[in-house]
């Protein structure tokens, strides 16, 4: 019979590499089961970011579709009606178009030159009256989706910093809503403070476009349109570049901006309402902002003269017709140009430019962190 140590003697070799082998597979088994628990865990963390990532992108999204709904339902029909009833008031015309149908009725209450002068004054503040409110119009369009683009991507930051800390709340980072609406509520500047230099500069640029224009004289829809503009440009181009701020924002916040871009810091003092301001006017002061505007006015008196064209069909201004007729005209599109946002169309028509449209997208995405 053989032996224990025999038969160890002749399957040592086997045995040894049979316990290679199940030592062998035993480790790669643990080495398996430790890298199986280290992918579980990585999917885990994974997972919990990913929901914390949905979390943050429907928190913002809720955020910037509650100012979005703010500044469209209450900041902007606020300043457009403000607006209106304004410049109705500043820019009364009825009292010249009394005096001139009282002086046709009974002709010797005005004297020649008195019906001349209305007549200019007439024309002038028409003109001066349907500029502004193309330009004020398509000004607050634009600048109440600068805030809303601002509070927003401020809203995206702080809401990032919530998730990522959670002491984060307790930095004082955040733009509270006391200080949203202060910044949304600046949009009335323009209506409280700046109306008056806008009224005083844009008849200044309106008497030099139309010294040269006689009433007499056949007005068709495309000398319409060029005069508009011209007026436009003109205002635009008076003073120092970007003087137009003026009308927009107090000079205190102005004095603020500069500051700021002289050494890159922001001056002490400063509210937090002040710094989305100072933010505000970085943008309007951007080449990109200056192109968006000009696309933004023409879009708007394309829209106008056509509408114009339209609605007097009697007397249309396709054909010609004397300047004089034209007048009552371009005075009654211009509360169509202030209308609430829910039924203006020029707002509308701003919006979906294209350009437009791109413009506040890319401002959104390139936007500093504050």
């Amino acid at each position: 019979m053989f032996s224990v140590r025999d038969l160890w003697r002749r399957h040592k070799r086997k045995i040894f590499i049979s316990f290679g082998v199940l030592g062998s597979g035993y480790c790669l088994y643990k080495l398996y089961g430790a890298h199986r628990n280290r992918l579980d865990a990585l999917e885990r963390e994974l997972s919990f970011q990913k929901e914390g990532e949905e979390l943050m992108k429907a928190q913002m999204q809720a955020h910037f579709e509650n100012i979005q709904r703010i500044s469209d339902t209450i900041t902007l029909v606020h300043a457009m009606h403000n607006l209106n009833c304004r410049i109705s008031e500043e820019l009364d015309l009825s009292q010249l178009l009394e005096r001139l149908i009282q002086g046709k009725g009974q002709p010797n209450t005005l004297t020649q030159a008195e019906k001349l002068n209305l007549w200019d004054r007439l024309k002038i503040l028409s003109f001066t009256r349907l500029a502004l409110s193309v330009w004020a119009t398509t000004m607050i369009s634009l600048y109440t989706k600068v805030q809303v683009n601002i509070l927003g991507r401020h809203l995206y930051i702080d809401t990032a910093r919530s998730l990522g800390s959670s002491d984060s709340m307790e930095t004082g980072d955040g733009v509270d809503r006391e200080n949203q609406q202060k910044f949304l509520g600046s949009v009335d500047f323009l209506s409280q403070y700046g109306l008056p230099s806008l009224i005083c500069d844009m008849e200044a640029a309106s008497k030099e476009i139309l010294k040269g224009k006689q009433l007499s004289g056949l007005f068709n829809s495309t000398a319409l349109h060029e005069t508009i503009m011209q007026i436009l440009y003109k205002f635009m181009s008076m003073g120092s570049p970007h003087s137009w701020l003026k009308y927009m924002m107090p000079e205190d916040v102005i004095s603020h901006s500069t500051s700021t871009r002289k050494d890159k810091r922001v001056p002490s003092g400063v509210t937090e309402s002040e710094q989305l301001m100072v933010e505000a006017q970085a943008v309007l002061l951007s080449a990109e902002f200056g192109s968006i505007v000009e696309i933004s006015l023409k879009g708007v008196v394309d829209t106008l003269v056509e509408l114009m064209a339209a609605k007097f069909k009697g007397g249309s201004v396709i054909t010609g017709m004397p300047l004089a007729r034209v007048l009552p005209q371009v005075a009654q599109m211009c509360p169509s140009l202030l209308e609430a946002p829910e039924k203006n169309q020029f707002i509308q028509i701003i919006r979906n430019i294209p350009e437009v449209e791109l413009f506040f997208t890319l401002l959104y995405a390139n936007m500093p962190n504050a």
